[in-house]
């Protein structure tokens, strides 16, 4: 069925978090009225049901199709008692690590305990690098002791969720750091976004807390891929108001390049569009001051035969 404009336009569908600075997820408005950013909901998922935050709503065109209903609002009584357990994670993660020292499990990091909103299921999230296998089901009993009235369940992330979790400095100096204080999800970022931003390659430069390549190499990447486009490379020889020289430098940033001037060695900045392309000009001048193709042919009247 083919919505109507006025359709597309109302929201009827709710983005949910279920984590601080978590990923959105969209759920149907449904029978559900009246729904505001900040209000709590109770939702089915792949986990089984679960409390999501409205973040904010949006239309169906913009969310797609084939999304699940919003069951209800949560009412203050399970606000309640989905505080009571989030007061029992620090205490449950302590027990956990404890329990995983006792069986030996190293490399295990257990960076997080999350208790649905009801205490029904208990998830650690943890972070194993090795690549031998890893048997958490002995951890997995003892801790199901602990917790009878909770299902136990692990959920292995990765080096930056931990990070992100734990929160703390980062390594530029920033007292919270970016993946803790805005970071929603994690971009795929390569060696070859530094290179381009001409960043230097020490580890120490272009490795967070985390151990992985610096999130905010992603920040500005783009705009430095777009700006090289549009300047000449280094090496480059280049027309500028003060002669011909060869670009020893880019700034992409400023649009500009600084230029080693020939007839005094000077380095000398200059913006885009004070200079020319030195084979570009060139050829210009030649085709310009050569002879035209009629006087190759003969019977011209130029003057430049």
């Amino acid at each position: 069925m083919t919505l109507s404009t006025a359709e597309r336009a109302t929201p009827g569908v709710a983005a949910l978090r279920f984590q601080p600075l978590g990923k959105l997820y969209h759920f149907e408005l449904g029978g559900v009225a009246d729904l505001r950013p900040g209000d709590f909901v109770l939702v089915s998922t792949s986990r089984g049901r679960e409390m999501g935050e409205v973040v904010t709503l949006v239309s169906r065109s913009q969310a797609g199709g084939g999304l699940k209903p919003i069951e209800r609002r949560a009412t203050a009584q399970e606000l309640v008692v989905r505080r009571m357990w989030q007061r029992k994670e620090l205490e449950a993660m302590i027990d956990c690590r404890a329990k995983a020292a006792e069986f030996g499990l190293e490399g295990v990091k257990i960076a997080k305990a999350e208790f649905s909103y009801d205490g029904a299921r208990l998830t650690y999230l943890y972070n194993y690098e090795p690549e031998d296998k890893l048997d958490l089901k002995p951890l997995r009993d003892a801790l199901q002791e602990t917790h009878p009235n909770s299902r136990i369940d692990f959920r292995q992330i990765g080096p930056r969720d931990v990070a992100k979790i734990i929160g703390g400095m980062g390594a530029c100096g920033l007292e919270t750091r970016c993946c803790s204080m805005f970071l929603t999800e994690f971009s795929p970022i390569s060696i070859k976004m530094a290179k381009a931003q001409g960043i230097s390659l020490s580890p120490q430069e272009i490795t967070g807390m985390c151990g992985r390549l610096r999130c905010c190499l992603v920040y500005e990447y783009e705009e430095y891929v777009k700006a090289r486009k549009e300047l000449p490379r280094v090496k480059k020889r280049v027309m500028t108001p003060l002669g011909e020289g060869r670009v020893v430098e880019v700034l992409p940033l400023k649009l500009a390049v600084i230029v080693l001037l020939e007839k005094d060695e000077r380095r000398v900045e200059f913006l885009k569009h004070e200079i020319e392309p030195y084979d570009e000009l060139k050829a210009l001048e030649n085709k310009a001051n050569g002879p035209c193709d009629r006087h190759l042919g003969g019977g011209c009247t130029c003057g430049k035969g």
